[in-house]
C-alpha cells in the first residue's frame, strides 16, 4: 500500500514537490487541506491543479479512520472505536475539561490516543493486551485519530470561517499499546501534530506514557521537543510491579528511576506517575509510603486513577473512601497528587475495553 500523505513532514513534501517541478506554495495549500480543512478526498482540494491531484493520488494514499462505534458518558467523556484500513480496531477517548493533570494550565479537551493494535507487554489488569499484540500503528494512523475526532466532534464553523474550530487542545499518548515500543512512528506522528503547519499542538501539551521502557526513556530525553513524560507506575515496589507488570522484571524500579532522573536532568520537566488503584493490590496506606518516597526523589507528581473493571479479569476497583485516604496519605507527605474522579467509567473507558467487546461480538456473529 502506498505511503499515506499524512505520514510525511513538510520538508519531505517540499522535496517531493520540488522533484515534480511544483512551486513551494502548493505544499502550503496541501497542508491547509489536510490539517485545517481536514479533507478526506483528493478531489476536495479544489485550488490544487488537477494534474497535481492526480499525481498525489498515484503516489500516496489518503486514508481516514472509519468510526465503528462511539460511546458517550454522563460526564461528556466520549469514546471512539475506529476501524483501520486492514480491519483492525483501535480506540481514542476525548476527555472534557479537567483540573490540571498533565501541566500547569487546566486541560480543556484532552484526547487519549493509541499507538498499537493490542499490546505485547501483558500488564495483568489491562484489556489492551488480552488478545495479544497485532501491529504498530503507522504515523498517519496516529495523526488521523486527532483529525477524525475533530471531524466527528467539531461544531459548525463560525460565520466567515472556512474550517471548523479545533477540538483537541491536549494529547496524552496512553491509549492502547506501549507508546515507546513504537518509538519511530510515534515521534514522526508527534512532530506532525506539533508543527504549526500540522496539528499546531504545543509539545508541552503532549504527554507520552510508558510502562517503563528504560532505553527508550533515555532516547526520548535526547529529543529536542519538550514532550511531557508519564510513567505508568501502578506500584512503588518491585514486588507489586512484578506481580502486575511483567516489564518490571526486565527494567526494575532502580533502572527505571535512573532513566527518569536522566530525563529530568536533560528536560527540567516534572514527571507524572500514573497509578491505577487496584483493590487489595496497591491501594493500602502502606503502599503509599514507598510511592511518596519515589515521587519526592524524582520530583514527580502522582495521578491516582481508580481501576476500571475489565470483564474477564479478577481485579476490583477500591471503595471511594480508600482512594481518598490514599490521596491524603500522599498529600501528608507533601507529594503533589490528584485523584481522578473517574471520567468515562460508565462507557468502558479503560484502554482496550470497547475494542475487546466489539471483536468478541464479531467473532460470535
Amino acid at each position: 500500500m502506498a505511503t499515506d500523505i499524512k505520514s510525511l513532514t513538510r520538508e519531505e513534501l517540499e522535496s517531493q514537490f520540488k522533484d515534480w517541478g511544483q512551486p513551494a506554495y502548493r505544499v502550503t495549500q496541501l497542508l491547509d487541506w489536510l490539517y485545517v480543512q481536514r479533507a478526506i478526498d483528493w478531489d476536495a482540494m479544489t485550488n490544487l491543479p488537477k494534474n497535481l491531484r492526480d499525481k498525489l493520488r498515484e503516489n500516496f494514499s489518503l486514508q481516514n479512520l472509519e468510526l465503528a462505534r462511539k460511546q458517550g458518558s454522563h460526564d461528556t467523556t466520549q469514546k471512539f472505536l475506529w476501524k483501520l484500513a486492514d480491519g483492525q480496531f483501535i480506540e481514542s477517548v476525548l476527555i472534557p475539561a479537567n483540573p490540571a493533570l498533565y501541566g500547569e494550565d487546566s486541560d480543556r479537551h484532552t484526547l487519549c490516543i493509541s499507538t498499537q493494535v493490542g499490546c505485547a507487554y501483558g500488564c495483568k489488569f489491562c484489556a489492551s493486551g488480552l488478545e495479544g499484540w497485532k501491529r504498530n500503528l503507522l504515523p498517519h494512523e496516529i495523526v488521523e485519530q486527532i483529525l477524525s475526532v475533530e471531524r466527528t466532534a467539531a461544531k459548525a464553523p463560525p460565520a466567515g470561517s472556512q474550517s471548523a474550530p479545533r477540538v483537541v487542545d491536549n494529547i496524552v499518548v496512553m491509549g492502547m499499546g506501549e507508546p515507546l515500543a513504537n518509538y519511530d512512528n510515534l515521534l514522526q506522528a508527534l512532530k506532525i501534530l506539533n508543527a504549526p503547519w500540522g496539528g499546531g499542538i504545543g509539545a508541552r501539551k503532549i504527554t507520552i506514557s510508558t510502562s517503563g521502557l528504560v532505553p527508550q526513556i533515555r532516547r526520548l530525553a535526547d529529543e529536542p521537543l519538550q514532550f511531557r513524560l508519564a510513567i505508568s507506575l501502578h506500584g512503588a515496589t518491585d514486588e507489586v510491579r512484578n506481580r502486575i507488570m511483567p516489564v518490571n522484571k526486565k527494567y526494575p524500579l532502580k533502572e527505571l528511576a535512573a532513566a527518569c532522573e536522566d530525563y529530568q536532568d536533560k528536560k527540567g520537566r516534572m514527571i507524572t506517575f500514573e497509578y491505577i488503584l487496584i483493590a487489595g493490590v496497591n491501594d493500602s496506606i502502606e503502599q503509599a509510603k514507598p510511592l511518596a518516597a519515589l515521587a519526592k526523589k524524582l520530583f514527580a507528581k502522582v495521578n491516582l486513577i481508580p481501576y476500571n473493571k475489565v470483564e474477564g479479569l479478577p481485579w476490583k476497583r477500591p471503595f471511594e473512601d480508600v482512594c481518598e485516604k490514599f490521596l491524603a496519605a500522599l498529600q501528608k507527605q507533601k507529594v503533589p497528587a490528584t485523584l481522578r474522579r473517574e471520567k468515562g467509567h460508565d462507557i468502558d473507558a479503560a484502554c482496550g475495553q470497547l475494542r475487546l467487546k466489539t471483536e468478541r461480538e464479531l467473532a460470535v456473529n
